[in-house]
């Protein structure tokens, strides 16, 4: 029940996203939901495969290139969804940014059944 939960959340700070940023556009709940489910799966199988093979420039940019990273994840996202566009680089990194603050707030609020 709570990774349901999280996962509408997710869908959520995804549309929050495009409510702050005009250059990232979602076609509706449906695309946000399906969005957040690309999303956590890049997340969780493509980006560990890619931290280890940029680690070098991560520690020469003492970090940086890792933002960078999650810019170019969430706009490969965006890429395989049909509904849901970036408009740029930038605009991915800033959203990527900004999906990742709001979604750790909202995921902050769903009690963990630990216990």
């Amino acid at each position: 029940m709570r990774l349901l939960l999280l996962w509408i959340l997710n869908a959520v700070a995804l549309l929050a996203v495009t409510w702050l940023l005009p250059t990232i556009q979602v076609s509706g709940f449906g695309t946000a939901l399906a969005a957040a489910l690309v999303l956590g799966f890049i997340n969780t199988l493509v980006r560990p495969v890619l931290a280890i093979l940029t680690l070098p420039i991560t520690v020469l940019t003492l970090g940086v290139f890792y933002l960078v990273l999650n810019g170019l994840l969430f706009w490969l996202a965006s890429a395989l969804l049909p509904g849901f566009h970036v408009q740029g680089f930038v605009s991915a990194l800033v959203g990527a940014l900004l999906y990742g603050v709001i979604a750790w707030a909202l995921s902050a609020l769903v009690p963990n059944a630990k216990g």
